[in-house]
């Protein structure tokens, strides 16, 4: 699948000791590619949005607690010492600052316990071996990521047809993940193969993904978008335009029920009312086996100020007006059509496919 962008998304520099992004906050006016040296830079870009997206998300953990165990063994090494436990104290300290940069994409907490995982499997290994398996298992984590998508990718093509309209929601693009996207993977696919796919994209308030990201990818890539206020979608679907909509998620329940940006469960609402199908785009590794329902998903509020300032010249709002930020809703299981993974297409009731899709990640 050619995506028509130019650079990855996510990338390791070990020469440098750098995670390299493009940060996400520029575009879609200027492609600014940063070079992340310390632990503080990459936990600022992952709480910035400047990398974003789950898949994505997990990806930079990952790299980035490689290269947090890279410095710490060169200090330790500088002191002539190969300390597990002093290695193991100072990498799970690391691990924790990372991962606290963002509360709601399950996938941040998830490559990290993995990463984990490795430094506690091979305590018997001296250090520098098991930071040469950090590096391993780090890229592993990318790899299984590009085929994901495109798996993702597959298996939702087989849910829409040639000419068939399609809407989306923020950004679950290649700019979210490391290649090829989730909710778009089927959208690359199906361009590739001539499908004349038309896709609308919500604008994605307050952030606007959507407009900044999404419809920035898709057209470099070629395809047909449409870019609209998130209002709008009503509109579009009432006239037909729409036939299937595919949206991305940060974290699964297992009843079904997918945490995404902010104004997603108001658009499956609508496909519901609508009769259109609406699909859940979701890596196994979003789904959550500790959360049975969406009640129990932590939403990130952020500032008010990306409400009411930040995309305008002036202050939009008059002073002392409160603003409620929430990055994140819950879109309820019944109201999702079909979650897709790159296990295979889970439906209702989700608490036997769900089961399911995870028992066909195992040995990964």
């Amino acid at each position: 699948m050619k995506t028509g962008l130019t650079f990855d998304t996510v990338a390791l520099d070990d020469e440098n000791s750098a995670l390299v992004i493009i940060d996400q906050t520029k575009l879609p006016n200027e492609e600014v590619i940063l070079h992340l040296q310390t632990q503080q830079e990459i936990h600022e870009a992952i709480y910035l949005l400047q990398v974003r997206g789950a898949p994505a998300i997990g990806v930079a953990a990952a790299y980035g607690v490689y290269l947090a165990a890279k410095e710490i063994l060169e200090k330790e090494s500088g002191n002539g010492t190969d300390d597990y436990d002093a290695f193991l104290k100072a990498f799970t300290e690391a691990s924790a600052y990372l991962n606290s940069a963002r509360p709601t994409a399950v996938n941040l907490s998830w490559a990290l316990r993995r990463m984990e995982q490795v430094v506690r499997s091979h305590a018997d290994r001296p250090v520098p071996e098991i930071v040469a398996l950090l590096k391993q298992e780090a890229v592993a984590i990318q790899e299984e990521d590009i085929a994901i998508c495109r798996s993702i990718g597959e298996y939702g093509l087989t849910l829409i047809k040639p000419g068939d309209g399609i809407l989306t929601h923020c950004n679950a693009g290649q700019l979210a993940t490391s290649r090829y996207g989730t909710a778009t993977a089927p959208m690359y696919l199906g361009h590739e193969k001539g499908y004349d796919l038309h896709v609308y994209a919500d604008e994605t308030r307050p952030l606007l993904q959507g407009a900044r990201l999404t419809a920035y990818e898709l057209s470099k890539a070629g395809i047909d978008v449409t870019l609209i206020c998130d209002n709008m979608a009503s509109t579009v679907m009432k006239q037909g335009k729409i036939q299937a909509v595919f949206v991305g998620c940060d974290r699964v329940a297992m009843n079904g029920d997918a945490a995404n940006k902010i104004g997603t469960s108001g658009v499956a609402i609508l496909a519901k009312h609508y009769g259109i199908p609406f699909y859940v785009c979701a890596p196994s590794s979003t789904i959550d086996e500790k959360i049975t329902d969406g009640s129990m998903i932590p939403i990130e509020e952020r500032n008010g100020e990306e409400i009411s300032t930040m995309w305008y010249e002036k202050k939009m709002t008059a002073d002392g007006v409160k603003t409620y930020n929430p990055a994140f809703d819950v879109t309820d299981h019944e109201l999702i059509s079909a979650i897709i993974t790159e296990n295979g297409i889970a439906r209702a009731p989700y608490t036997e496919s769900l089961k399911r899709m995870l028992e066909g990640t195992k040995g990964h």
